[in-house]
């Protein structure tokens, strides 16, 4: 896989790098981007074996909350059944591993992980990323874990887990931080099962009966908010762990979403006064993963195909922000110096964590000119 590949008359200034499952753990869990989720009974393997969405990189098939409690059995067998297809076509050359999104499974809990982890074979889990646990919290954790450490060694493979941080225990304040240093004490332990750290802003919302509307960001949600910071506090420190964003919940049912004239403001400036670039459904998203950036999530989940390319080309890194972190974390001296545009102080010490960040964000999504490259990335996905 290869991020930003939609556009193939764009012009990096550095291709992204690719990326499989077998990728090293230290930058494949930067590389995941828009984690699209699916029902765990979606039929996808001709879109895979197509190649009809060269976009998508990760997807989830989900046994939960996308996926009614009749339907699991009925999606577990769909799931496995494209990961044999998938790896089969592999071992016969109709594809690569390259051509295959990073596949996870967001199970139900530990009981149906239990009974899932028991139907996958060595030859499926090639093309098995790893397992996503929702509603993660102090008491589930090690269970989840345990296991799936199990499986890895029974199969000989390698499959990662990625909590979803979205329990009550967190959202109330007077439990957050005994809860969440908790979770943390778990995933310290399986350190090398972890590829990123989830959130569920959705049901962080739901405990306070609020749901955020297209013209707001979850940012503007405070309660939530609190929530998310929290969670980068405890797991976002010193790039122990990346932590993705929460999901976007609103599309244009149409997929007419045009847009021509370019922003006369900074690309980040004109979301921020609400000058509208392509609709507001998509700006919304925009907005939000760009703030997104700012606290230092690394992507995010999506529900919608349209999502991807966004999220996704917002990902990569200007120029200027990779090379102002190229020299910091190649200076031997340490010290002060000048950005690369004359325009900002370059304290490499405290700017160490930041710039190893944006430079394996630009090894995974690409480095592009500068702030309005973004709109002639995705501009491909108008239509």
């Amino acid at each position: 896989m290869r991020h930003n590949l939609y556009n193939s008359s764009f012009r990096f200034i550095a291709e992204p790098e690719e990326f499989t499952k077998y990728t090293d753990r230290n930058f494949l869990r930067y590389c995941l981007g828009a984690a699209m989720y699916m029902p765990g009974t979606k039929d996808f393997i001709g879109k895979i074996m197509n190649k009809e969405m060269p976009g998508l990189t990760t997807m989830v098939f989900c046994f939960e909350d996308a996926c009614p409690e009749d339907d699991v059995p009925a999606a577990e067998l769909n799931v496995v059944k494209t990961l044999e297809t998938l790896s089969t076509a592999i071992d016969e050359g109709k594809i690569t591993q390259n051509d295959i999104p990073l596949i996870f499974c967001r199970v139900r809990n530990t009981e149906q992980f239990e009974h899932f982890a028991g139907m996958l074979t060595t030859h499926q889990a090639k093309v098995l990323t790893g397992i996503n646990f929702p509603k993660f919290n102090a008491h589930n954790g090690e269970a989840y874990f345990a296991r799936l450490r199990k499986l890895n060694d029974d199969l000989g493979e390698i499959l990662y887990g990625m909590p979803i941080i979205e329990d009550p225990e967190v959202a109330h304040k007077e439990t957050r931080l005994d809860e969440l240093l908790g979770i943390r004490k778990i995933l310290d332990k399986y350190y090398d099962l972890v590829l990123q750290v989830r959130v569920g802003a959705t049901d962080f919302s739901s405990c306070f009966g609020v749901r955020r509307g297209v013209d707001y960001s979850i940012y503007d949600i405070s309660t939530v908010r609190e929530c998310l910071t929290d969670i980068l506090n405890i797991f976002g420190r010193d790039n122990d762990y990346i932590v993705s964003g929460p999901v976007w919940e609103y599309f244009r049912a149409s997929k007419q979403m045009m847009f021509r004239d370019l922003p006369r403001f900074g690309f980040e400036d004109y979301l921020l006064r609400r000058k509208t670039i392509v609709n507001p459904e998509v700006d919304g998203l925009l907005r939000e993963v760009i703030q997104d950036k700012a606290n230092g999530f690394v992507g995010r989940t999506v529900i919608h195909p349209s999502h991807v390319i966004y999220v996704n080309a917002l990902q990569a890194v200007t120029n200027e922000e990779y090379t102002d972190a190229v020299n910091i974390l190649g200076s031997q001296k340490g010290g002060v110096f000048k950005g690369e545009n004359g325009n900002k102080m370059n304290e490499v010490k405290p700017h160490t964590n930041w710039a190893k960040k944006i430079y394996m964000r630009g090894r995974a999504y690409g480095v592009i000119e500068n702030e309005s490259s973004y709109i002639d990335l995705f501009a491909a996905a108008v239509k």
